[in-house]
């Protein structure tokens, strides 16, 4: 298959994404002061984390002679759309296995029609078998279903060893910059990766988008397949979920419109709201002492 010209342009190194203050009278009459990471900024279609993550397993994939990438997601899921965006920016086929085989009749969802778009070819699986796709037997007979048997593999989220190294790059633009960063979590690679690549005396804190209280392990494991052990420190800020995935209650909706009114950022629902929901609830409470500087990662866009 032929390589689009725009390959070298899709992986090279990019510059850091920007970082700026901003005066938020919520924080500062803690004496914390805000900044943010605008890594949504990093790639026009595959922004943030998103591009973090996946660069390097799309260099693997290529170094392997692959032409297919296949990969997991929900229904909502921002790690599928960028992975169909990347295969259309390769000239790279996609395989999109989607939780939940109830959808497979229905009128695709904006994100799911998105990936259709970009040429991912969309299938459903049982989410009995959705569940158990790390194991191996489940995993076989998923990816032949799918057609997709001997393609590229991307975990779900993008999380793997790979990716951890990208956003450990994350983890260095910030350093001497902040005392503490912030990330959303799904999958918990962006948060595992970013702490291992701050300075010693930073901390990383992630902001959990899914309920279930299982991110701490899958964190550790990640770090432990890229890293060999421990890396950086860090810690979850749990029961700010609002209800689950892609759950975004009236309230939240309005936090997020009057964020962006005040600062000039457009909020992205499912992850940047609820991160910047939670750090302002924080700081109220005191979790922040005095005088630190928190940058906010903003991993998307709207």
């Amino acid at each position: 298959m032929d390589r689009p010209v725009n390959l070298d342009q899709l992986l090279r190194p990019r510059p850091p994404s920007p970082l700026r203050e901003v005066r938020d009278e919520r924080f500062e009459r803690y004496g914390v002061r805000l900044l943010l990471k605008r890594d949504d900024l990093v790639h026009p279609e595959l922004p943030g984390n998103k591009w973090r993550k996946l660069a390097p397993n799309l260099r693997a994939a290529l170094a392997a002679g692959q032409d297919r990438l296949v990969t997991f997601g929900g229904a909502y899921s921002n790690h599928l759309r960028a992975t169909a965006a990347a295969g259309r920016l390769l000239g790279l086929g996609t395989v999109g296995i989607v939780r939940g085989d109830e959808l497979a009749g229905r009128p695709l969802n904006d994100s799911l029609a998105r990936c259709a778009a970009d040429g991912m070819r969309l299938h459903f699986a049982t989410r009995a078998d959705y569940r158990r796709k790390a194991e191996p037997e489940t995993l076989a007979r998923l990816l032949e279903s799918a057609g997709a048997a001997g393609a590229h593999l991307i975990p779900e989220g993008g999380s793997n060893a790979l990716a951890l190294e990208g956003c450990a790059e994350l983890g260095r633009e910030l350093r001497g910059t902040c005392d503490v960063a912030a990330v959303a979590c799904g999958t918990g690679g962006t948060l595992a990766g970013l702490a291992a690549g701050l300075a010693p005396a930073q901390r990383a804190l992630g902001v959990p988008v899914l309920a279930g209280g299982f991110l701490g392990a899958e964190i550790r494991s990640l770090q432990a397949a890229a890293f060999g052990g421990p890396a950086g420190d860090w810690s979850l800020a749990e029961g700010f979920d609002h209800g689950g995935y892609a759950r975004v209650p009236a309230a939240l909706d309005a936090f997020a419109a009057d964020f962006a009114a005040r600062h000039g950022l457009p909020v992205e629902r499912v992850y940047v709201a609820k991160l910047l929901w939670a750090l302002t609830a924080l700081a109220e409470v005191g979790a922040f002492p005095r005088g630190t500087a928190l940058a906010a990662v903003v991993t998307g866009r709207p």
